[in-house]
């Protein structure tokens, strides 16, 4: 339990300011509707941590090798973008930018319109969706298509797509040929805009790797190549994207529940501090090594939410059916590699 003291404690902050928020600002001030703030602020915790359990144990799998100075960095500094960045302060800067407001004017019509304020959020959220949707998609297919990748777990799907991999670009083919598949999905006038957030979202993925393998080049310099081995900008900042596109669907799904920016920022706030304390836990216990089919699990259910946010651009996927898929991935793997351990041991 001690990997989860500060995010219990965050918790309780959170979840009373959730009540006092309710009864202050709120024209009843009753203790009634402050209790129902606090009961939303609740619902949206549990489902950041249902729908991001999957981006605890990916960063978990990158971390691992990580030194402790660029572990602690993602998870304060990481964090504090993560929790303030993506939940307040991008989706203010999505309705500022799409509507010539300031950041400050944007912060307010959240405070004091929130219903216009979340009806022009939502109104781009194809853009968000083909963005996130094609980095997601990505950091599947490159985990999918690692030619390199000696431990598979359906084998008879992943050693076949393994050998594709040896192909260049295929994963990038692949990401191209959705995001032009996925354009039928919105209207004619939204076409130019969808494209290009997705061919952002590409071109942000190969950026950072790009980055990354800049910081590789051993022969270069080997005290460059040693840090990246431990940890690296190139990493910090695959993993700041990485939490920023599973972000996207908690955010806008959580307007689905409520309009109120602070409830929401309370709620993602709890959310972001558990995924924090579970990536803590996974790299810390060694869970990674234990459940060797763990990290599978959690990339195809990467894979499946991209895919939906993708199909969200036109049909409504619920919250719970996008957080159940990811439970049931990641499950299926924990039990596969039970069964596997005991194989072994047998």
């Amino acid at each position: 339990m001690q990997h989860f003291r500060i995010s219990f404690a965050v918790t309780f902050i959170c979840l009373g300011l959730a009540f006092w928020w309710g009864y202050d600002h709120h024209p009843d001030h009753s203790v009634q509707t402050a209790f129902k703030m606090l009961m939303i602020a609740a619902i949206l915790a549990v489902m950041e941590v249902s729908l991001s359990f999957d981006n605890a144990v990916v960063n978990a799998s990158v971390l691992k090798h990580w030194d402790h100075f660029w572990r602690t960095l993602f998870l304060t500094v990481g964090m504090l973008v993560a929790v303030f960045g993506m939940r307040l302060v991008f989706p203010l800067a999505i309705v500022a930018f799409t509507t010539d407001m300031s950041m400050i004017e944007s912060g307010q019509m959240a405070l004091n319109d929130p219903k216009q304020y979340s009806e022009l959020l939502l109104s781009h959220h194809s853009e968000v969706a083909a963005f996130g949707g094609m980095f997601l998609m990505l950091v599947f297919l490159s985990f999918i298509f690692d030619a390199e990748k000696d431990i598979h777990w359906l084998h008879w799907i992943e050693e076949k797509l393994a050998v594709l991999g040896k192909v260049d670009a295929v994963s990038v083919f692949v990401a191209l040929t959705a995001l032009l598949l996925s354009l039928s999905l919105v209207s004619e006038g939204e076409t130019l805009k969808v494209l290009l957030a997705g061919v952002w979202g590409i071109v942000v993925f190969l950026g950072v790797n790009v980055l990354s393998g800049f910081l590789e080049e051993e022969e270069h310099d080997p005290a460059i190549g040693e840090m990246v081995k431990r940890g690296s900008v190139g990493g910090f900042l695959y993993l700041e994207v990485l939490d920023a596109s599973f972000s996207f669907d908690g955010v806008i799904g959580a307007f689905a529940i409520t309009n109120d920016v602070v409830i929401i920022m309370l709620g993602l706030t709890i959310g972001a501090m558990f995924v924090r304390s579970m990536t803590i836990y996974l790299v810390e216990k060694g869970t990674l090594d234990e459940f060797i089919f763990l990290e599978h699990g959690a990339h195809y259910a990467i894979g499946a939410l991209a895919v939906i946010m993708l199909l969200s651009m036109k049909f409504h996927v619920p919250e719970l059916v996008t957080g159940l898929i990811g439970i049931a991935f990641i499950g299926w793997s924990v039990l596969s590699s039970i069964r596997h351990s005991k194989k072994e041991a047998a």
